[in-house]
Protein backbone atom coordinates (compact mmCIF):
# COMPACT_ATOMS: atom_id res chain seq x y z
CA UNK A 1 0.00 0.00 0.00
CA UNK A 2 1.25 3.49 -0.85
CA UNK A 3 1.90 5.82 2.04
CA UNK A 4 -0.52 8.76 2.34
CA UNK A 5 0.91 12.04 1.15
CA UNK A 6 1.96 14.26 4.03
CA UNK A 7 0.32 17.70 3.77
CA UNK A 8 2.57 20.74 3.52
CA UNK A 9 3.13 22.73 6.68
CA UNK A 10 1.16 25.98 7.13
CA UNK A 11 4.50 27.81 7.40
CA UNK A 12 5.55 26.60 3.96
CA UNK A 13 2.24 27.73 2.49
CA UNK A 14 2.51 31.19 4.07
CA UNK A 15 6.11 31.60 2.89
CA UNK A 16 5.43 30.67 -0.73
CA UNK A 17 2.02 32.31 -1.08
CA UNK A 18 2.56 35.50 0.93
CA UNK A 19 5.97 36.30 2.42
CA UNK A 20 8.26 35.63 -0.57
CA UNK A 21 5.97 37.20 -3.23
CA UNK A 22 5.38 40.30 -1.09
CA UNK A 23 9.12 40.69 -0.43
CA UNK A 24 9.99 40.38 -4.14
CA UNK A 25 7.24 42.74 -5.31
CA UNK A 26 8.02 45.29 -2.59
CA UNK A 27 11.83 45.34 -2.60
CA UNK A 28 13.09 43.99 -5.94
CA UNK A 29 10.91 45.94 -8.36
CA UNK A 30 13.36 48.83 -8.80
CA UNK A 31 15.29 49.05 -12.07
CA UNK A 32 18.64 48.31 -10.37
CA UNK A 33 17.24 44.96 -9.17
CA UNK A 34 14.73 42.86 -11.14
CA UNK A 35 12.70 45.76 -12.50
CA UNK A 36 8.90 46.05 -12.28
CA UNK A 37 8.02 43.44 -14.91
CA UNK A 38 10.45 40.71 -13.83
CA UNK A 39 9.70 41.33 -10.16
CA UNK A 40 6.05 40.72 -11.01
CA UNK A 41 6.85 37.55 -12.95
CA UNK A 42 9.20 36.11 -10.32
CA UNK A 43 7.06 37.14 -7.35
CA UNK A 44 3.85 35.61 -8.70
CA UNK A 45 5.66 32.49 -9.93
CA UNK A 46 5.94 31.27 -6.32
CA UNK A 47 2.19 31.01 -5.51
CA UNK A 48 1.39 29.79 -9.04
CA UNK A 49 4.13 27.15 -8.89
CA UNK A 50 3.12 26.07 -5.39
CA UNK A 51 -0.51 25.71 -6.44
CA UNK A 52 0.36 23.70 -9.56
CA UNK A 53 2.73 21.48 -7.56
CA UNK A 54 -0.04 20.71 -5.07
CA UNK A 55 -2.51 19.87 -7.84
CA UNK A 56 -0.02 17.58 -9.60
CA UNK A 57 1.16 15.92 -6.38
CA UNK A 58 -2.35 15.21 -5.06
CA UNK A 59 -3.55 14.20 -8.53
CA UNK A 60 -6.89 15.89 -8.08
CA UNK A 61 -8.27 19.32 -8.85
CA UNK A 62 -8.87 21.24 -5.63
CA UNK A 63 -11.57 23.83 -6.37
CA UNK A 64 -10.11 26.66 -4.29
CA UNK A 65 -6.54 26.01 -5.47
CA UNK A 66 -7.60 26.38 -9.09
CA UNK A 67 -9.37 29.65 -8.32
CA UNK A 68 -6.26 30.91 -6.53
CA UNK A 69 -4.00 30.04 -9.47
CA UNK A 70 -6.35 31.78 -11.92
CA UNK A 71 -6.55 34.89 -9.73
CA UNK A 72 -2.78 35.21 -9.28
CA UNK A 73 -2.14 34.54 -12.97
CA UNK A 74 -4.61 37.26 -14.01
CA UNK A 75 -2.89 39.72 -11.65
CA UNK A 76 0.42 38.99 -13.37
CA UNK A 77 -1.04 39.25 -16.87
CA UNK A 78 -2.73 42.57 -16.06
CA UNK A 79 0.54 43.93 -14.69
CA UNK A 80 2.65 42.79 -17.65
CA UNK A 81 0.12 44.23 -20.12
CA UNK A 82 0.14 47.46 -18.09
CA UNK A 83 -3.64 47.53 -17.81
CA UNK A 84 -5.16 50.26 -15.59
CA UNK A 85 -5.37 49.48 -11.84
CA UNK A 86 -9.15 49.49 -12.19
CA UNK A 87 -8.87 46.13 -13.98
CA UNK A 88 -7.12 44.59 -10.99
CA UNK A 89 -9.74 46.04 -8.61
CA UNK A 90 -12.56 44.61 -10.73
CA UNK A 91 -10.82 41.23 -10.97
CA UNK A 92 -10.23 41.13 -7.21
CA UNK A 93 -13.95 41.71 -6.62
CA UNK A 94 -15.30 39.68 -9.55
CA UNK A 95 -13.80 36.29 -8.64
CA UNK A 96 -15.28 36.00 -5.10
CA UNK A 97 -18.52 37.64 -6.29
CA UNK A 98 -18.95 35.07 -9.08
CA UNK A 99 -18.12 32.25 -6.67
CA UNK A 100 -20.67 33.49 -4.14
CA UNK A 101 -23.38 33.73 -6.80
CA UNK A 102 -22.46 30.29 -8.19
CA UNK A 103 -22.70 28.74 -4.70
CA UNK A 104 -26.20 30.16 -4.21
CA UNK A 105 -27.41 29.30 -7.74
CA UNK A 106 -26.09 25.72 -7.38
CA UNK A 107 -28.76 25.12 -4.73
CA UNK A 108 -31.20 24.83 -7.62
CA UNK A 109 -29.16 22.02 -9.17
CA UNK A 110 -28.61 18.38 -8.11
CA UNK A 111 -25.00 19.29 -7.20
CA UNK A 112 -24.86 22.08 -4.56
CA UNK A 113 -21.34 23.53 -4.48
CA UNK A 114 -21.38 23.80 -0.70
CA UNK A 115 -21.22 20.00 -0.55
CA UNK A 116 -18.25 19.97 -2.95
CA UNK A 117 -16.41 22.57 -0.88
CA UNK A 118 -17.33 21.72 2.73
CA UNK A 119 -18.76 18.19 2.73
CA UNK A 120 -15.57 16.55 1.50
CA UNK A 121 -13.96 13.25 2.39
CA UNK A 122 -10.85 15.12 3.54
CA UNK A 123 -12.93 16.75 6.31
CA UNK A 124 -15.71 14.27 7.08
CA UNK A 125 -16.28 10.53 7.08
CA UNK A 126 -18.95 11.06 4.41
CA UNK A 127 -20.10 7.43 4.31
CA UNK A 128 -20.80 7.35 8.04
CA UNK A 129 -22.37 10.80 7.91
CA UNK A 130 -24.86 9.83 5.21
CA UNK A 131 -25.66 6.56 6.97
CA UNK A 132 -26.32 8.37 10.27
CA UNK A 133 -28.64 10.90 8.62
CA UNK A 134 -30.53 8.09 6.88
CA UNK A 135 -30.82 6.09 10.08
CA UNK A 136 -32.23 9.08 11.97
CA UNK A 137 -34.53 10.01 9.08
CA UNK A 138 -33.18 13.56 9.05
CA UNK A 139 -31.90 13.74 5.47
CA UNK A 140 -34.70 16.12 4.43
CA UNK A 141 -34.13 18.37 7.45
CA UNK A 142 -30.42 18.51 6.67
CA UNK A 143 -31.09 19.55 3.06
CA UNK A 144 -33.31 22.41 4.32
CA UNK A 145 -30.69 23.51 6.85
CA UNK A 146 -28.12 23.42 4.05
CA UNK A 147 -29.92 26.31 2.33
CA UNK A 148 -29.25 28.65 5.28
CA UNK A 149 -25.68 27.40 5.57
CA UNK A 150 -25.17 28.06 1.85
CA UNK A 151 -26.26 31.69 2.18
CA UNK A 152 -23.96 32.10 5.17
CA UNK A 153 -21.08 30.54 3.25
CA UNK A 154 -21.78 32.65 0.16
CA UNK A 155 -21.86 35.81 2.29
CA UNK A 156 -18.18 35.31 3.08
CA UNK A 157 -17.44 35.54 -0.66
CA UNK A 158 -19.62 38.64 -1.04
CA UNK A 159 -17.77 40.26 1.86
CA UNK A 160 -14.45 39.29 0.26
CA UNK A 161 -15.53 40.91 -3.04
CA UNK A 162 -16.31 44.24 -1.35
CA UNK A 163 -13.14 44.29 0.76
CA UNK A 164 -10.91 43.24 -2.14
CA UNK A 165 -12.27 45.99 -4.38
CA UNK A 166 -11.93 48.70 -1.73
CA UNK A 167 -8.40 47.58 -0.85
CA UNK A 168 -7.27 47.58 -4.50
CA UNK A 169 -8.77 51.03 -5.10
CA UNK A 170 -7.00 52.45 -2.04
CA UNK A 171 -3.57 50.85 -2.57
CA UNK A 172 -3.09 50.84 -6.37
CA UNK A 173 -2.39 54.46 -7.29
CA UNK A 174 0.72 54.40 -9.52
CA UNK A 175 0.98 53.84 -13.27
CA UNK A 176 1.17 50.16 -14.34
CA UNK A 177 4.61 48.99 -15.42
CA UNK A 178 6.42 51.12 -12.86
CA UNK A 179 8.40 49.97 -9.83
CA UNK A 180 5.96 51.86 -7.59
CA UNK A 181 2.99 49.98 -9.07
CA UNK A 182 4.69 46.59 -8.59
CA UNK A 183 5.51 47.52 -4.98
CA UNK A 184 1.87 48.48 -4.47
CA UNK A 185 0.80 45.04 -5.72
CA UNK A 186 3.08 43.54 -3.08
CA UNK A 187 1.58 45.81 -0.43
CA UNK A 188 -1.95 44.88 -1.52
CA UNK A 189 -1.11 41.17 -1.36
CA UNK A 190 0.28 41.53 2.16
CA UNK A 191 -2.58 43.69 3.43
CA UNK A 192 -5.24 41.42 1.96
CA UNK A 193 -4.34 38.73 4.48
CA UNK A 194 -5.31 41.12 7.27
CA UNK A 195 -7.93 43.42 5.75
CA UNK A 196 -9.74 40.70 3.79
CA UNK A 197 -8.80 37.28 5.12
CA UNK A 198 -9.45 37.87 8.83
CA UNK A 199 -13.05 39.20 8.44
CA UNK A 200 -13.84 36.44 5.92
CA UNK A 201 -12.40 33.78 8.24
CA UNK A 202 -14.58 35.06 11.07
CA UNK A 203 -17.69 34.60 8.92
CA UNK A 204 -16.44 31.16 7.85
CA UNK A 205 -15.88 30.19 11.49
CA UNK A 206 -19.51 30.89 12.35
CA UNK A 207 -20.70 28.98 9.27
CA UNK A 208 -18.53 25.94 10.09
CA UNK A 209 -19.59 26.04 13.74
CA UNK A 210 -23.25 26.05 12.64
CA UNK A 211 -22.54 23.15 10.25
CA UNK A 212 -20.90 21.10 13.00
CA UNK A 213 -23.78 21.77 15.41
CA UNK A 214 -26.31 20.85 12.72
CA UNK A 215 -24.57 17.58 11.91
CA UNK A 216 -24.22 16.46 15.52
CA UNK A 217 -27.87 17.35 16.19
CA UNK A 218 -29.28 15.55 13.14
CA UNK A 219 -27.05 12.45 13.28
CA UNK A 220 -26.91 11.96 17.05
CA UNK A 221 -23.16 11.39 16.70
CA UNK A 222 -20.30 13.20 18.35
CA UNK A 223 -18.37 15.50 16.03
CA UNK A 224 -15.16 13.47 16.46
CA UNK A 225 -16.96 10.39 15.14
CA UNK A 226 -17.94 12.24 11.94
CA UNK A 227 -14.53 13.72 11.14
CA UNK A 228 -12.35 12.03 8.54
CA UNK A 229 -9.25 12.30 10.72
CA UNK A 230 -10.93 10.30 13.48
CA UNK A 231 -11.98 7.66 10.96
CA UNK A 232 -8.42 7.32 9.63
CA UNK A 233 -7.05 6.93 13.16
CA UNK A 234 -9.48 4.08 13.87
CA UNK A 235 -8.89 2.29 10.56
CA UNK A 236 -6.54 -0.64 11.24
CA UNK A 237 -3.29 -0.67 9.32
CA UNK A 238 -2.81 -3.42 6.76
CA UNK A 239 -0.62 -6.24 8.01
CA UNK A 240 2.59 -6.70 6.01
CA UNK A 241 2.61 -9.67 3.68
CA UNK A 242 4.55 -12.71 4.89
CA UNK A 243 4.88 -14.17 1.39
Amino acid sequence: MSKPKKPDSPLMSILLNVVIPVAILSFLSKDNYLGPVWALVVGLAFPIGYGLRTLIRDRKADFMSIIGIISVTLTGVFGILKLPPEYVAIKEAAIPLILGIAIVVSLKTPFPLIKKILMTESLFDVTRLKAALKEKGTEGVFEKRLVGLTWGFASSFFLSAVLNYVLAKIVLKSDPGTAAYTAELGKMTGLSHVVVLIPVMIVMFFVMNKLFNTLTELTGCKLDDLLAAHHREKTPKAEPSTD
